[in-house]
């Protein structure tokens, strides 16, 4: 009895879902561009950046060369390759000498339209953040800007730096490094279906998928997760209605010293949020599931029901890049 009604409750939903939409369908795709919107077609600073320019960004990103033992490149924390999300999938990253960094890889996918970088904002954009890796004595332990300069200068990179920056009487630069790999990283903007039902195309989701949305809304994820990639926007606390676990790191009470700045964090974009797991500034939250749950008891002071939490994240998936979900 009960199998048949799920079946005859499938059809009648697919039939629905195929003939056109509710106006109920309707309004809450009204509803979301409000509260979200769609990705911009491109990332701030883009404008100037020239095919030379990206081209080189590629490669360093990819280069292992800018590390202290020619073993860490860019990608190895921030994996693109392979329809990956962008990160390493692991709870903290490993540098040069087999030591983990003390938090979560962010995805470097839309990145360029966050606020600014890293979990506690200390870095104001792209180019500012692109620095930090590579002297980092955990992650790629470059000694000085000028051994990583140097470094270049014996290699092609000499006649590809003045062939990307052409205007310039000394191109290889430590500043011009930086700003190529950030050039490059202003490409990495993603496509979802989530936009394609935010102007119009009602079919691009599915009945599930569009109760989740519905429940993402009406729960109140959006209080933090909103604008077009449905967070890097703001900054919260971790544990706003009930203290998170781990006390260790302060987030961005380091960069600021303001006392209420303990515990805050950049709320991450969700955008491509299946692939990045997992999850939290500390990767303590290992699945989807577990990191709604925990976010809406955390943040919100709510017990989601399993149902709630599988209709949330049937929702999330829905947010995958497009060429990464194939």
């Amino acid at each position: 009895m009960k199998k048949s009604l799920l079946f005859f409750l499938t059809i009648v939903s697919f039939f629905v879902w195929t003939c056109g939409p509710s106006e109920k369908t309707k309004k809450l795709a009204e509803n979301a561009k409000k509260i979200f919107g769609t990705i911009p077609e491109k990332m701030p600073g883009s404008e100037s950046d020239t095919p030379a320019l990206v081209e080189l960004g590629k490669k360093l990103y990819m280069d292992t060369i800018l590390s202290g033992n020619d073993t860490q490149s860019c990608n190895s924390c921030h994996n693109i390759l392979d329809k990956k999300g962008g990160v390493d999938n692991q709870p903290t990253s490993k540098g040069i000498a087999g030591k983990n960094g003390d938090r979560n890889s962010p995805t470097v996918l839309n990145a360029g339209f966050h606020i600014a970088q890293f979990w506690d904002g200390r870095a104001k954009d792209l180019v500012e953040q692109a620095k930090g890796p590579i002297l980092n004595p955990v992650e790629m332990a470059m000694p000085s800007e000028k051994a990583v300069e140097d470094k270049l200068a014996k290699t092609e990179y000499a006649k590809l730096f003045q062939e990307a920056f052409p205007n310039e009487k000394k191109a290889l630069t430590y500043e011009n490094i930086a700003k190529a790999i950030a050039a490059f990283e202003r490409t990495l903007r993603t496509t979802d279906r989530f936009d394609d039902f935010q102007n119009g195309d009602y079919k691009a989701l599915t009945p599930a998928e569009i109760e989740g949305l519905d429940k993402f809304i009406s729960v109140g994820c959006v209080s933090c997760h909103n604008g077009p990639l449905l967070g890097g926007n703001s900054y919260r606390k971790m544990g706003e209605r009930n203290p998170y676990e781990n006390t260790e790191d302060l987030g961005r009470y380091n960069v600021t010293k303001q006392e209420t700045d303990k515990y805050v964090f950049k709320v991450p974009s969700l955008r491509n949020v299946a692939l990045t797991a997992p999850y939290f500034h500390d990767g303590k939250a290992a699945t989807l599931e577990e990191a709604v749950k925990k976010m809406a008891y955390l943040q919100l002071n709510i017990n989601l029901e399993d149902k709630e939490i599988a209709s949330i994240v049937t929702f999330l998936k829905a947010l995958t890049d497009k060429q990464r979900d194939k």
